[in-house]
């Protein structure tokens, strides 16, 4: 009989220690802090989400300003928020760090800036054609001028048989 009353203390300190775990892990992991898109581009629009973020917070990293996080209706202890990417962020990994209800949460690598591209005709960090491009295109005509001269002089003489 001893047996059984020690495992049924040791059940119940379990049951208690296993619902009062949810509430432990809603801060103590930082799975809990999402960014949507985890990798983007600088002067991209990143949204946060935090849960257990019951009446909203303030959202922090190196490549953006402090963002307010603001409750979700209909969202049980969820709040959200919209960062801007600083246009001189560095590429590579980034941080979030949220205080929320007078906590303090860090999420390390949460997103990752990439490096941008000049949008538009060509999308490439330089102006214009470089000497090496003008060189490829100009042996590339050539060549087709040079193949179609052959072409078309074996026709003709296939003709005349």
């Amino acid at each position: 009989m001893p047996n059984t009353r020690a495992l049924a203390v040791a059940g119940a300190a379990v049951a208690a220690l296993g619902l009062s775990a949810p509430a432990a892990v809603a801060w103590d992991t930082p799975s809990n802090i999402v960014a949507m898109p985890s990798m983007i581009a600088r002067g991209g629009q990143l949204t946060i989400t935090v849960d257990g973020c019951r009446n909203g917070g303030t959202a922090t990293s190196n490549a953006f300003s402090p963002t307010r996080l603001t409750p979700i209706r209909g969202a049980n202890n969820t709040a959200r928020g919209t960062a801007i990417i600083n246009n001189n962020a560095r590429p590579g990994p980034y941080d979030i760090t949220v205080i929320c209800d007078g906590r303090r949460l860090t999420k390390p690598q949460a997103f990752t800036v990439i490096g941008g591209v000049r949008g538009g005709i060509g999308g490439g960090s330089t102006t214009g054609a470089t000497p090496t491009d003008m060189a490829i295109g100009g042996g590339l005509v050539a060549a087709a001028v040079v193949g179609g001269g052959v072409f078309w002089m074996r026709r003709r003489a296939e003709r005349r048989i």
